[in-house]
């Protein structure tokens, strides 16, 4: 070979060399660089465990008895310029060291928390236990909760003490009731006194005092019921009430389920289980319903519904029924009124505010009874005497028989002289 063909082969193998030094070079900086990856993984991961906040109990306790030592440690650095100081000032002075104690606490609050933090890792584990506490932020945000609901017990008394005046209540042809249900019951009394009402209590409204106790000739009644079956859609008897011409109470008994009780619709029926376990037999209430209503006038209110439960019948000319009632559907504008919008029209009393009563409403019937009793028996009667009139006039025996004219006879005086 010539020194030209030597001189070109040379530079080959330096190229040759040094891409394999590069190729070694990249290797090794590829492995550093995946060992430092690795290294920073686990260092992650160590710090993540430890931001976690400790399970045992015995982390606990350390980290507690660590939190006690940085809490010493601040108390006897606060507390030892507070000796040094004097109060020159007096109330002023004392005012200013009050607010720069709070100052500190919640300095301290926030050093104890950094602490908590910063000591997981040299307290990780330790075999010493001792009880846990909570921290001293808990307690503060308790006593917050307290004052809180001390103002709210404040500012409710204030509104219980400011009673309402008659300026207050400067409006007019608001009905009271409505007023007592909003507002409350002392300005619709002030509204009453404006509008010259008096509030009437339902037992004073409709039961007389000091009157006869026993039976009548007209008793009202009034039953209760209670769900059976499924949902509780089918009803059977629970109470039954009977109340004279007076409002006095003259049967009232409750009535032992013959079936399991799926609803006790206490909400409407007032009645609970207790009351009718040890109850009547429900035979033995029909009969002297029965034996009570025989011959009497029975009043009440959509009464169909008691006679159907107590499996009842009663003619239809002793029944007064005040859902029925002509002239008060005419009153209320209604064709089936409740019994409560009659007492409240009609009589101005409130009736059947949540749980009903099967005395109450016996008693309620009564009263509207009562209040229209001659217009109504006049009413039955005239209605009756019609009746029997239009009877008459289309009774098949007169109209069988056909009117046959009477024969004239003229009297001739010669005549009888001729018999005689």
């Amino acid at each position: 070979m010539s020194v030209v063909e030597m001189s070109k082969v040379k530079p080959k193998k330096k190229k040759q060399l040094s891409s394999e030094a590069g190729k070694d070079s990249r290797v090794k900086k590829k492995k550093k660089f995946w060992i430092r990856m690795k290294k920073a993984k686990e260092e992650k991961k160590a710090t993540s465990q430890l931001s976690v906040p400790p399970k045992d109990s015995e982390q606990f306790s350390c980290n507690w008895k660590a939190l006690q030592e940085i809490l010493k440690s601040n108390k006897t650095s606060t507390n030892e310029p507070k000796t040094a100081q004097q109060q020159p000032n007096g109330p002023a002075q004392e005012k200013k060291d009050k607010q720069s104690t709070n100052v500190d606490q919640n300095n301290t609050s926030s050093k104890t928390d950094l602490g908590l933090k910063a000591k997981h890792k040299s307290v990780a584990k330790s075999p010493v236990v001792e009880d846990t506490k909570q921290p001293a932020p808990f307690k503060r945000k308790k006593t917050f909760k307290a004052n809180g609901e001390q103002a709210a017990k404040k500012q409710k008394s204030e509104k219980k003490d400011s009673k309402p005046t008659e300026e207050d209540i400067w409006f007019d042809d608001v009905d009271p009731d409505d007023i007592e249900a909003t507002v409350g019951a002392e300005a619709a009394d002030i509204m009453r006194k404006k509008q010259g009402i008096q509030k009437k209590d339902a037992e004073s409204a409709l039961v007389k005092e000091h009157a006869f106790e026993g039976l009548t000739r007209a008793v009202a009644m009034d039953c209760e019921m209670v769900g059976v079956g499924p949902d509780g859609e089918d009803s059977i008897l629970a109470r039954v009430s009977l109340v004279n011409q007076f409002g006095k109470c003259v049967y009232d008994k409750y009535v032992k389920p013959s079936e399991k009780v799926t609803d006790y619709r206490t909400a409407v029926s007032g009645i609970r289980e207790h009351n009718i376990r040890d109850g009547e037999n429900v035979s033995t209430v029909r009969k002297e319903v029965a034996e009570i209503l025989q011959g009497r006038i029975v009043v009440g209110h959509a009464l169909h519904n008691d006679f159907k439960i107590l499996l009842l019948d009663h003619p239809k000319k002793n029944i007064r029924d005040t859902q029925k009632y002509k002239p008060f559907r005419k009153t209320v504008k209604t064709n089936n009124p409740s019994l409560k919008l009659l007492c409240k029209e009609i009589l101005n009393v409130t009736v059947q505010q949540g749980e009903h009563s099967s005395v109450q409403d016996a008693q309620a019937t009564m009263r509207l009874y009562t209040l229209v009793k001659k217009q109504w028996e006049a009413q039955i009667k005239n209605g009756t005497d019609e009746k029997q009139e239009k009877r008459k006039r289309r009774s098949p025996k007169n109209a069988s028989k056909p009117r046959v004219a009477a024969p004239c006879i003229s009297w001739n005086p010669k005549a009888t002289e001729n018999n005689f």
